[in-house]
């Protein structure tokens, strides 16, 4: 019987040794640091995927106490751009780096040679094959084409100081291969669906923060025919916002909910969820559920790609006639019912 007792005894002690061990090393798993790195390739303010790209990542650090987030604005000379992700990389003190723009994608596979254990998620940027890289696209010709339908819908509805002309104003920073292949061919679809005579008059500011060139620009665009102006200009944009607003024209703005910057005057909004994609790839970075190496397109169907129609900015300002007939075609878009 004593012997009995005694290797029990033992055999009590020993499994409570191990259980003991696992739970030291889960709660040691748990506590183990996981850093993200926000490389901003520009400034966040007066960019909203620059903001909403971090604000992603702060909520997503509020649910775990072992996450750090450090965010680094890295200015508008691209030429700048690698050298210094490449210094903050060498530090080896970040799991992930997280960024968004299509020219970090090619970036990033040059550093990622350098230092193979580095982690990179790209959103608004399409990039296969490289195993420490995983993209994200969010499918800009859709929302392009959605706010350019709605422009050509205020140009033709008889609004105050609509001309009736087949001219559509588009404010840009610069040109680069997503503006020329996807933005602007979406937006144009999308306004020729209402009528195919549209036209649209581009002007490129040539920088992403100068709004009083940006103000001269779209004031040119108005003077030569055209109502509906959109942008993406960046910090700029407050200029192309405050021509519309000097000489009576209107604005539909791209990936934020600005409504409240010029009520009236911005008549729609498209929505690029970037906090919400943010949130769910660091989520996945988290538990180990990326596939890295891949590209994803982010669309309508997926929930990333939108516009902001609950906002009461928008139901009061644009008139019912326009505001039903568009949002009843939205939504048939957003079922399938009708492609883009």
């Amino acid at each position: 019987m004593k012997k009995f007792l005694l290797i029990l005894l033992i055999s009590i002690i020993s499994i409570s040794t191990l259980l003991a061990s696992g739970n030291k090393e889960e709660n040691e798993k748990q506590v183990d640091d996981f850093s993200v790195l926000v490389f901003i390739s520009g400034n966040l303010v007066g960019s909203p995927p620059y903001q909403k790209l971090n604000d992603g990542a702060i909520e997503f650090s509020k649910k775990y106490p072992n996450v750090k987030i450090k965010t680094y604005e890295a200015g508008y000379n691209q030429a700048e751009w690698e050298s210094q992700l490449t210094s903050l990389v060498a530090t080896n003190e970040y799991d992930i780096v997280l960024t968004t723009n299509p020219s970090l994608s090619e970036i990033c596979d040059n550093i990622s040679k350098k230092f193979v254990n580095q982690k990179f998620l790209i959103t608004d940027a399409y990039f296969e094959g490289n195993p420490n890289i995983a993209t994200y696209e969010f499918n800009q010709y859709q929302q392009s084409y959605i706010l350019g339908k709605l422009a050509a819908m205020i140009a033709r509805s008889g609004l105050d100081n609509i001309r009736n002309t087949n001219k559509l104003g588009f404010v840009l920073s610069q040109e680069y291969p997503l503006i020329n292949e996807q933005i602007l061919p979406g937006y144009l679809n999308g306004a020729r669906s209402v009528d195919p005579n549209f036209t649209i008059d581009k002007r490129i500011i040539g920088n992403w923060y100068d709004a009083d060139k940006a103000n001269e620009l779209t004031t040119s665009i108005i003077n030569s025919g055209s109502d509906v102006i959109s942008t993406i200009s960046g910090s700029a944009s407050i200029g192309v916002i405050n021509s519309a607003k000097e000489n009576n024209a209107y604005i539909v703005f791209p990936n934020d909910n600005v409504y409240s910057q010029a009520p009236g005057v911005i008549l729609g909004c498209g929505a690029m969820n970037q906090k919400e994609l943010a949130i769910k790839i660091l989520e996945d970075a988290y538990n180990s559920n990326i596939n890295w190496g891949t590209a994803e397109i982010e669309s309508i169907e997926s929930g990333y790609i939108g516009f902001y129609s609950d906002d009461p900015l928008f139901t009061d300002n644009l008139p019912s006639s326009i505001r039903d007939e568009f949002l009843s075609w939205l939504e048939k878009v957003k079922t399938g019912e009708i492609q883009i």
